[in-house]
């Protein structure tokens, strides 16, 4: 069973989700809160799996509460399912924590899929999110840690490059078309690279080159 606590400042889109909700067998809504300030309470007493969180919210904002759920709960996933889809708010959001960001108008089926993803540690992004989620930062104002530079070195020529790909926004096929290679190819390269660098999945990797090593081809040339 997933336990799940809805957030969101109105009132009908809570019971909205809560009627979605409960007819999937294996989730269950331990909670409601209205505002980011209660939201962390009602975690802290309902120990729920998955948080949704709104992001615009009185007293307290989604980006503020899933910062500190995150830091406070170690095992609370929250995904965030939102109208806004600003680079600005995808990536606040993703950078306080959120495992997942989703608009209010993802069709019902995807987002029960998207929360069950969620709970098992999956990242999940609405189409054309993730690329705002780790739009380029300046390579100076982010340094990778001794550990993660070693792994980003451990990796060949054309990994790096499938990985600078991928955090584009980038899919296996369109890294094929891309690189002139096979699709199965791209594949390989993907795991191989999640696994040197100890990352779950795409979005991970996007963020991590994005906020440690972006403008490659500025040091290439």
């Amino acid at each position: 069973m997933i336990r799940l606590l809805l957030v969101d400042d109105q009132t009908i889109i809570r019971r909205g989700l809560k009627s979605l909700l409960e007819l999937t067998p294996d989730f269950e809504v331990v909670g409601e809160a209205e505002n980011g300030k209660l939201a962390i309470e009602q975690v802290q007493k309902l120990k729920p799996d998955v948080v949704l969180m709104d992001l615009r919210m009185p007293i307290m904002d989604g980006v503020a509460a899933t910062q500190k759920i995150v830091e406070q709960f170690l095992n609370v996933k929250v995904l965030v399912l939102t109208t806004f889809d600003e680079e600005e708010s995808v990536s606040q959001a993703i950078q306080a924590g959120a495992i997942g960001y989703l608009l209010k108008d993802t069709e019902p089926d995807e987002l029960v899929q998207a929360i069950r993803m969620v709970s098992k540690g999956y990242s999940q992004m609405g189409p054309g999110l993730l690329s705002k989620a780790v739009s380029p930062r300046p390579a100076s104002v982010f340094q990778l840690s001794p550990e993660e530079q070693s792994a980003f070195a451990s990796l060949t020529p054309r990994e790096q490059e499938v990985l600078g790909l991928i955090s584009k926004g980038l899919n296996n096929r369109e890294i094929a078309a891309e690189l002139y290679i096979a699709e199965s190819t791209v594949k390989n390269h993907v795991t191989r690279i999640l696994s040197q660098l100890g990352l779950r999945d795409r979005t991970q990797a996007a963020i991590f080159i994005n906020s440690g090593v972006a403008n490659l081809e500025d040091d290439d040339g």
